[in-house]
């Protein structure tokens, strides 16, 4: 009887004291800032596998079902392109705006683009031609700092990220503002959650929020939480199937400290970071592989 016991007190023992396996993340991010314009995809052990140049300005990418890339470029001409793992432009709508730079793929196959002067979200189809615009509402006038990323909910109406005036904003398809948060800083994407809240990146406020629809935030992770991380400018975020948030530090003008991205439970415990500063100086947009 004693030994039955000794031993399972020694079984439960070396099960307290496993560690658990570390995070381990096949990542692809977007480097820009002070620095060369890039995407870059990473395997597990941090190795660069992938990587490709923009034909211009990029900051907002996303991963598509098939394994290619929808990237949003800035340049001139300016607009939206599909590429494959071996760098070819598979689909490429081009802008008749100033600049592009966030972009969606819809369920249905079409795609969403965020222009800038005039702020609008455009819905174009498979063969480029525009089948919606919705205008979109901000208070800033240079068309740079307009809007950032764009989700087409399933209500049918737009969540847009306006940065130059640091605010979040729902609108049916007319147009008309329905919901917004404001009163943060460089907002570069705002996300619909199933709950119904909205998780918004707070850039140079150096947090990440979750909102009700009456403006209550429930849930927020910033510096003040994990000073170690030098959040310096909270780019971009992303749900993974754990529920944990994959989070984008941007570096630009502090390159060389902190980390580049990081993963956070929602009890508010860091679980893994990337922080190769001889790879990558700065990156806004950053994304987990295969979620």
């Amino acid at each position: 009887m004693k030994r039955c016991l000794m031993l399972l007190v020694l079984m439960t023992l070396t099960r307290s004291t496993l560690a658990a396996p570390p995070v381990r993340h096949r990542i692809l991010f977007a480097e820009y800032g002070n620095t060369q314009n890039r995407l870059v995809e990473l395997d597990a052990d941090g190795k660069m596998v992938w990587e490709h140049k923009p034909p211009s300005l990029c900051v907002i990418f996303e991963v598509l079902k098939n394994g290619h890339i929808l990237i949003g470029y800035g340049g001139n001409p300016t607009g939206v392109q599909e590429i494959d793992s071996q760098h070819e432009v598979v689909w490429d709508y081009i802008s008749q705006s100033p600049q592009v730079l966030g972009c969606s793929r819809l369920p249905n196959g079409n795609t969403l683009i965020a222009e800038q002067g005039p702020c609008q979200a455009v819905e174009v189809d498979a063969q480029g031609k525009v089948v919606h615009i919705t205008p979109l509402t901000t208070s800033v006038k240079p068309y740079h700092l307009q809007v950032r990323n764009v989700h087409k909910l399933p209500n049918g109406n737009i969540l847009s990220a306006h940065e130059g005036e640091g605010a979040a904003r729902e609108v049916d398809p007319t147009g008309k503002v329905v919901w917004e948060y404001t009163g943060v800083e460089n907002v570069n994407d705002a996300q619909r959650l199933k709950n119904g809240h909205t998780l918004i990146s707070c850039g140079t406020q150096k947090r990440v929020i979750e909102v009700t629809r009456d403006g209550k935030i429930v849930w927020e992770f910033g510096a003040a939480d994990a000073p170690e991380l030098n959040l310096v400018w909270v780019s971009s975020v992303q749900v993974l199937k754990s529920g944990n948030l994959l989070v984008g530090n941007f570096l630009r003008g502090h390159e060389g400290k902190g980390v580049h991205a990081f993963e956070v439970t929602r009890k508010k415990k860091v679980v893994w970071t990337f922080a190769d500063h001889v790879l990558a100086k700065s990156i806004t947009t950053v994304r987990v592989i295969g979620e």
